[in-house]
């Protein structure tokens, strides 16, 4: 009998975890089927956001049949569906376009017009972004994807003192075979973590500025290691090949052409501290990349959102409002204007406080954001060619403005190299010298996601007594399902799920 019991207790502990499973569903648009990017999605008190193919995860806590999910989407109605009623419609959340009212929606009896919107936005700014007064603690989660993709490399050492044809022979062969390997299977990677962020103002002199603490909770490497991805593993790749050649216990001048460097060039492999390597920290490198985040995105300090911060260089059409919970926002398109503009997009702006609640913004066409271009002179040329995004901000449930609750930004660039490079040693006796026909032709793109799941004050003896500690990331290299089931997550792209490590 007890054993039966055993049986029958297992049985159903086995049917809970099936039914507890985290949920994979879509926003889409009622009437043409696409996925809605970006939709916000509220479950049970939890903050969820879909991706750019309009998925989204439930995670297994919220998986119950009668849970509710509320589903918002600028200029389109909202929704309330049960867990139940999202499964009996194919895992697929379906909203309706709402009704863009054209005529003025604000106590004022003038109709509102993109200039004069724009221009309230704009002095507004310093109210609607500044830093919290009190300390806060934010649960977020980031992901950051890496592309490198070659169209031509080729690196030939022509010359190598010391070494024979045969030597030099064997190198190239290695060389060859490197620069296949990553046009053939472009490198890939995906970072991913979920942290605490504590933040309070700190005073000195007069001045303040917000400061900030990071507590990783978890961090996760998607990657084959069989692959580099960066410009500096890829360095290192090709280094380990080349130290045959260069010795990085010299010091070199490089020479190009007819240019040269007259500096030194140490060949070392990194910094190093009383004769021993030192290796940046990944806590460090998080808050590295966690405060270029937030600076970048915020409409202040972002010194690329001139559609915001200048808007003398764009011309600017009111579309109408759409409702957005209980307020109006104004629909805002704007395209450039003078040669300094680079974007094109839509602002989304709140008729009580002039608050862009959300930007969606990509480089118009023929623009860029730098480079330079001398291919034909130096055989050089590289361009800043993309870049992209959608930032949606929430205001403070205490008030006092606003903070980014979600950012999706790519940015990338086209590299041309096609150069001769010559290694000199800095010697007073006979030199070393390692000459090189390099010849490069690559876009690299990055992704970065952003997402600020969660947000409460906190006190200043709470967030004077967080103490950063380094951590280590979990190497993976493919997917995981399972990875981030206990966590609010953004739902991953179909390529990243379906990435693999080469066999």
């Amino acid at each position: 009998m007890k054993k039966n019991l055993h049986l029958l207790l297992l049985a159903f502990l086995s049917m809970q975890a099936v039914i507890a499973q985290s949920i994979i569903a879509k926003v889409t648009d009622a009437e043409n089927g696409e996925g809605l990017p970006y939709a916000n999605i509220d479950i049970n008190g939890e903050n969820v956001v879909s991706n750019a193919e309009g998925n989204f995860s439930i995670s297994e806590k919220n998986s119950a049949d009668d849970a509710l999910v509320n589903v918002s989407f600028l200029g389109y109605h909202s929704t309330t569906n049960t867990i139940a009623e999202i499964k009996a419609n194919q895992v697929t959340v379906k909203l309706k376009p709402g009704f863009f009212e054209l005529e003025t929606v604000n106590i004022s009896n003038v109709k509102p017009n993109g200039d004069s919107i724009i221009a309230a936005v704009k002095r507004n700014l310093a109210h609607n972004y500044r830093g919290a007064a009190e300390p806060s603690k934010s649960m977020l989660f980031y992901r950051e994807s890496n592309y490198f993709n070659p169209v031509k490399l080729n690196v030939e050492i022509t010359k190598s003192t010391g070494f024979s044809k045969e030597a030099l022979q064997s190198t190239n062969t290695q060389l060859k075979t490197f620069a296949a390997n990553l046009i053939s299977h472009p490198p890939k990677e995906f970072r991913e973590l979920i942290c605490n962020y504590y933040t309070a103002l700190k005073n000195d002199k007069g001045r303040s500025w917000t400061y900030g603490k990071y507590e990783v909770v978890k961090g996760v490497k998607i990657k084959d290691k069989n692959r580099a991805v960066s410009m500096g593993e890829m360095q290192e790749q090709a280094t380990g090949i080349l130290f045959k050649h260069l010795d990085s216990t010299k010091y070199y001048r490089i020479k190009s052409g007819l240019f040269g460097s007259r500096d030194t060039i140490p060949l070392g492999r990194g910094a190093k501290k009383n004769g021993k390597e030192v290796k940046e920290s990944e806590i460090g490198a998080v808050r590295s990349d966690m405060y270029s985040m937030e600076i970048n995105t915020n409409f202040i300090s972002g010194l690329k959102y001139t559609f915001v911060t200048n808007p003398e260089l764009y011309d600017y059409f009111y579309e109408g409002t759409v409702q957005s919970g209980s307020q109006y926002v104004y629909v805002l398109k704007f395209t450039p204007k003078k040669s300094k503009a680079k974007y094109n997009g839509t602002l989304y702006v709140s008729d009580t406080d002039y608050a862009v609640v959300k930007a969606d913004y990509t480089l118009a066409d023929g623009k860029t954001l730098g480079g330079v271009n001398l291919k034909f002179l130096l055989g050089v040329k590289q361009s800043e060619n993309v870049g992209k995004g959608t930032l949606i901000f929430k205001e403070r449930a205490e008030g006092g403005g606003y903070y980014l609750q979600y950012a999706s930004v790519t940015t990338g660039e086209y590299t041309y190299i096609n150069r001769p490079l010559k290694f000199i040693e800095i010697s007073n006796v006979e030199k070393d010298v390692v000459a090189f026909e390099l010849k490069v032709e690559a876009n690299m793109q990055k992704k970065q996601e952003y997402f600020n799941m969660s947000r409460s004050e906190i006190s200043q003896s709470e967030f004077d007594a967080v103490k950063e500690k380094d951590f280590k990331y979990l190497q993976l290299d493919s997917y995981n399902p399972n990875i981030w089931k206990e966590y609010t997550a953004i739902e991953p792209l179909e390529e990243m799920k379906k990435f693999k490590a080469i066999e």
